[in-house]
């Protein structure tokens, strides 16, 4: 099955930088989009960035000029950069991906795990 691993979080001060990496496995015949979701503590899960197998983004409002997402085609791998963090960045970020197996036709959407970000003012 599809596994998604995302790479240590961590905290960081304001104004700091964070890159996130994130790698998909497991029998993918493909996957057309990758992508970065947030969960704070009691709020939604929302979508930070994603990226089409075209190379076609797109942002939160929030989070526009200072992060980045990008993907490794080839390794199955989506990255985010982090840029100017503010303390509202602190969350649990997921990862996200919409792949076909060779097993299912068919795109199914999956999930990483979630890793911890702490933004310190």
């Amino acid at each position: 099955q599809v596994q998604l691993v995302e790479s240590r979080g961590g905290l960081v001060q304001a104004g700091g930088s964070l890159r996130l990496s994130c790698a998909a496995s497991g029998g993918i015949f493909s996957i057309n989009a990758m992508g970065w979701y947030r969960q704070a503590p009691g709020k939604q899960r929302e979508l930070v960035a994603a990226i089409t197998s075209g190379g076609t983004t797109n942002y939160a409002d929030s989070v526009k000029g200072r992060f980045t997402i990008s993907r490794d085609n080839a390794k199955n791998t989506v990255y985010l950069q982090m840029n100017s963090l503010k303390p509202e960045d602190t969350a649990v970020y997921y990862c996200n991906a919409r792949a076909a197996t060779y097993s299912v036709s068919g795109y199914s959407t999956y999930w990483g795990q979630g890793t911890q970000v702490t933004v310190s003012s």
